[in-house]
This record gives C-alpha cells, structure tokens and sequence, in this order.
C-alpha cells in the first residue's frame, strides 16, 4: 500500500508540474536540432508526434535536422570524394548538389512525418552564409557558416502556427549555396529569434564526463553524464578541456555557452532515442540529458507566509519517519523569516531555517528535500545557504540537532559537540527521549 501511495504522490507532483510549464513556455519558441542518424531509430515517428505536441500547447517549434549520416551515404553513393579537417568537411564544388539533395531529403521525411500528424510546416531558403574560406592553410570550398537568419519571415510562419524546417544549407547574396553546421546552424537561429530553449537531441545521449576535466560542484550522473552546467561551469569546463575542442560533446558545450550569453535561456542535450525524452525534459525539473543554463534555473528565497502548506508538504515524509520533529502550521507562521526555500520553476523542492538566539548562537533546523530530488545536490546548497547567512549575521556559535543524518553534516564541516555548548533556551527544551547528536559548525576551519 506505501508502494501505491508513493508512486501516486509522483505522479500527482509530475501533472503539477507539467501544467506549470505548459502555462509558462505557452508563446515561447523552441528551436530543436534533430540528429538525421535518428530518422532511421524506430522511435523517430514518436519523437515527432511528441514536438507536435509541444505545438498544439502552444509552443513555437522551428527545426534544424542534422544531414551528415545522410550526406555520406549519399555521396558514397555517387562515389564523391570527400574529406573532413578536425571534424569539419570540406565540401568540394562536385559534392555541392548532393549536399543540398541530402539536406532537403532529410527536412523533406521530417515534413512527411509532421503531415501525417496534421502539423503544417515549411522548408526554405532562410539563412543567409558566408563561405567558410581558408583556416591555418586549408581550403574548405564550398563548406560556409551561418550568417544571418531572415527573421522577419520565420516569426510570421511561427505566428502562423508553422513550423519551419531549416536543411543545413545557406545562400551567399549572390545566391551560392553553402554546406554548413547544423548545430551552428541551431545557434544562429535559436539566439535570432530569441528562443527560450535550444534543444540537441543526439544518438548518444547528454554530454559524457567521460575524458573530461569536470569543474568542482557539478553533477556527474551514475551514468557518466553531466547533468547540468551553469553559464560559468561551462565556460570552466571549455577552459579546462581545451585539449579536446574537436570533439563533438566539447563543441555542444562551447555551443550552448554561446547561446547562454546571447540571451537563450536553457540548452538541453538529450538522447532521441529513449521514448518521451523530449518531454521528459521540459516537464520534469529533475532533466533527464545535459542542461545548460545562463539565468539561474533553480534559486533560493526567502519563504513566505504563503509557502507554509509547501513547506509542510516536503517535510512530511522526515516527519513520518522520524527524521524530523514534527511542526504545525503555526510553528513555521512565528518563524517564516528564519526559512529558506529552494525552487526551481516555481515548484518548492527544499527548505532550511537558521534560528538566531540572543548569546548570538544559531541553529540550522528543517533541513528537507523533496526525495525525488534527493541525489542532485541540493541539501548541501540549502546548508551552505544557510552558514553563509550565519556568516553574516555575525553568529558566533552554529549548532544543529540531528538523529540520522550526522555523517552527511560532518562532511559539510560539522564536528560533534554535546548539549553543553547549546544557548540555555535549547537546553531547556532538549528532548532527552528523542537523543538527538549535537553538532557544530567550524567557522575556523572553514576559512582555512
């Protein structure tokens, strides 16, 4: 039965929260690269079904499908010659017209599929480029870059609920057509309409940690992936790895941090061939990929009268389980100034109070996270929230009481103490049945 409350209560809390975002990415617009060696998975169809769903909820989608898979068989086919420098092909005059074949074939089977699902989209010359040139020596013909995307017209077929489709091919004022990065492309288009969110979905999955120097405080998953970087983690991780800056995962990250800084509020990486990963992603706060973001996507606030219920709501399994001592509505009304919340998305996953006494001691009490949150670090960001608030407060003594968490808090620089060191109004109301260990804060040794 505890099995069956429990998997109700996530479900109940993943319907909330994706009619949270469905009202706040309503008019926003998602530009969304599409691996081609994905065309060919048999989730493909789903996985458009599910952006047409974003579609119908009113989310502005425009689409950039990668063509390399495509570009090599069908030059292979026609026994063109290629070659590619540091992973950028060099794309001879001869190869041009079977670029732009492979490019719009792949944009051309997205649109079937789209079609059949009853979404109306559009393929076009859109994108203006530059040729490429030479660099360090090498010629690279007719391979270009992106230059400027025609906006004007894009953001009257998004306002006509169409869904542009852009193959990975640009036009030079003089009309020559160029072969040029998708996943530039996907920036160039993302940070000219001014999207909320730029998606990659791969056939690998997020951004491997694998190889990589990881910057101090981000999330590796079990599985090897980075789980989300900051605008300054990334541009952490681009420095610390620039021996591997022709790899492919070294250049969605340098991508992303572009896009962070012109103004894109969310990079997402994520694996096209996992069903539903897509809307995983965008309502589910946990992210399933690698997300990338400049703004912060989760924060911690000060709570509000109107928080209680919620704050409440995610201590109630400690209580239950004795972690916690259990607080009423009023307890937390008389001390709501002493709480802090960590949110992300509008959506209260964590607290923490710090209870100031007269002897300028302090204690951190409250301490819950959401356990559907539990493994991502963000207990140890309330906590150092909270030191860092005693900091500055001038406390001269920090304590907590705790019965089953005491090694998680000596790994964030508390030392065992005794009720002795407790301010007076503490002791007195000391639990002796409940036993709880003492622990203190090292200021000292936390500044050395």
């Amino acid at each position: 039965m505890d099995l069956d409350l429990s998997s109700l209560h996530e479900q109940v809390d993943t319907i909330r929260t994706a009619f949270s975002y469905i009202d706040r990415f309503k008019g926003h617009t998602f530009v969304i690269r599409l691996e081609g060696a994905l065309l060919d998975h048999p989730l493909f169809p789903i996985l458009v079904k599910d952006i047409v769903l974003l579609k119908k909820m009113g989310i502005r989608i425009a689409i950039v499908p990668g063509a390399r898979a495509r570009i090599d068989e069908i030059l292979a086919a026609n026994n063109i010659a290629y070659r590619t420098v540091e992973g950028v092909r060099v794309t001879p005059a001869e190869a041009m017209p079977f670029v732009e074949m492979a490019a719009f074939d792949v944009s051309n089977r997205i649109m079937t599929l789209l079609a059949e699902d009853n979404c109306d989209a559009l393929i076009g010359n859109w994108v203006k480029a530059r040729r490429l040139g030479v660099i360090d020596g090498v010629d690279f013909l007719h391979t270009g870059a992106a230059e400027k995307i025609k906006t004007e017209i894009i953001e009257n077929l998004l306002a006509s609920g169409f869904i542009p489709i852009f193959p990975n091919i640009g036009w030079s004022g003089a009309g020559k057509p160029y072969n040029i990065s998708s996943s530039e492309l996907a920036f160039t288009a993302a940070a000219a309409l001014r999207a909320s969110k730029l998606f990659f979905i791969t056939d690998f999955g997020g951004v491997s940690a694998d190889g990589f120097s990881i910057p101090q405080g981000v999330y590796v998953t079990p599985e090897n992936i980075v789980s989300q970087l900051t605008a300054p983690q990334a541009k952490a991780f681009l420095e610390l790895n620039r021996d591997r800056e022709k790899t492919h995962h070294y250049e969605l990250v340098s991508l992303a941090y572009r896009a962070c800084e012109a103004g894109i509020e969310r990079v997402h990486v994520i694996d096209g061939r996992e069903e539903g990963m897509l809307l995983k992603e965008i309502f589910s706060n946990r992210g399933l990929g690698t997300m990338i973001y400049g703004d912060p996507h989760e924060n911690i606030r000060p709570a509000a009268h109107a928080d209680i219920p919620e704050i409440l709501r995610v201590m109630r399994p400690f209580v239950k389980e004795n972690v916690l001592i259990p607080r009423k509505r009023e307890d937390l009304e008389s001390k709501i100034g002493d709480y802090a919340l960590y949110e992300v998305d509008g959506t209260l996953h964590a607290c923490g109070a710090l209870h100031v006494y007269p002897d300028k001691s302090a204690e951190i009490a409250g301490v819950a996270v959401d356990k559907l949150y539990a493994s991502y670090g963000i207990g140890r960001k309330i906590v150092t929230f909270l030191i860092d608030r005693a900091t500055k407060l001038g406390v001269k003594k920090l304590f907590l009481l705790t019965t089953r968490t005491a090694d998680w808090f000596l790994e964030l620089g508390f030392t065992e103490g005794d009720v002795s060191v407790l301010p007076l109004e503490k002791k007195v109301a000391y639990n002796k049945v409940r036993n709880s260990l003492v622990l203190v804060y090292d200021f000292l040794k936390s500044n050395t």
